[in-house]
C-alpha cells in the first residue's frame, strides 16, 4: 500500500509539474503573440482611420491566462477613451482594425466579413475598402455588402436577384482593374 501511495505521490507531482510547465509555455506564447497584435493594431488602426491612434492593454498583466483585454482609441480629433464611448461607426471600425492586426500576425488563407461596414460613413467606407483591397495579397475575403465604395474595390461581384416569386437567380460579375486594362 505504502508503495502504491508513493507512485500516485510521485504522478502527482508530476502531473503539477506538467501542468506548470504547458502554463509557463501558454503564457509565453499569448504575451508574444498579444505584443505583436498590439503592435500591428496601432499601426492599422491609424490607416483605417487616416489618423489618431490606439492601444490594447491587458487588465491583469501579472495573470496573463486569467486577464482580460480593454481596448483605447483615439479617432483623429478626439480624445483617448475606452471602446465603449466611441461611436457604432468607430466601433466597427476598430474592430476591423483589430481583425486586421490579427490577420497581419497570423493570416489565415480566407476570411468571411458580414456587412462589416454597415455602420460607417462614406468615407470609412472607402478607406476600409482600400485597406482590404491591399490586404487581399495575403487573405482571400468574401465579404457580403450593400455598399457602393465597397463594391467598387471588389474583383468579384455575386448577386441574388429574385425575378419570379420564389425564384432565386445568381448574378456574377467579373471586375477588372485598371491594370489589367491597360496591359
Amino acid at each position: 500500500m505504502s508503495e502504491q501511495k508513493a507512485d500516485l505521490v510521485e504522478a502527482k507531482t508530476t502531473l503539477y509539474q506538467v501542468i506548470k510547465e504547458m502554463d509557463d509555455e501558454m503564457s509565453k506564447r499569448f504575451k508574444t503573440t498579444f505584443d505583436a497584435i498590439r503592435r500591428e493594431f496601432g499601426t492599422v488602426f491609424t490607416k483605417l482611420f487616416g489618423g489618431g491612434r490606439a492601444d490594447l492593454v491587458l487588465i491583469d498583466p501579472e495573470r496573463l491566462l486569467e486577464t482580460g483585454i480593454d481596448i483605447v482609441a483615439q479617432p483623429p480629433g478626439k480624445k483617448l477613451q475606452n471602446l465603449q464611448l466611441l461611436s457604432g461607426g468607430e466601433r466597427a471600425l476598430t474592430a476591423m482594425a483589430l481583425l486586421f492586426a490579427i490577420l497581419q500576425v497570423k493570416p489565415v488563407p480566407f476570411c468571411v466579413l458580414d456587412e462589416v461596414e454597415a455602420a460607417l460613413d462614406e468615407a470609412n467606407v472607402t478607406r476600409f475598402a482600400q485597406y482590404l483591397r491591399e490586404f487581399s495579397e495575403q487573405t482571400q475575403f468574401i465579404v457580403v455588402t450593400h455598399r457602393k465604395g465597397t463594391m467598387e474595390e471588389a474583383d468579384v461581384l455575386y448577386g441574388v436577384t429574385m425575378e419570379e416569386g420564389g425564384v432565386s437567380k445568381l448574378v456574377s460579375v467579373k471586375l477588372e482593374n485598371d491594370e489589367a486594362e491597360i496591359a
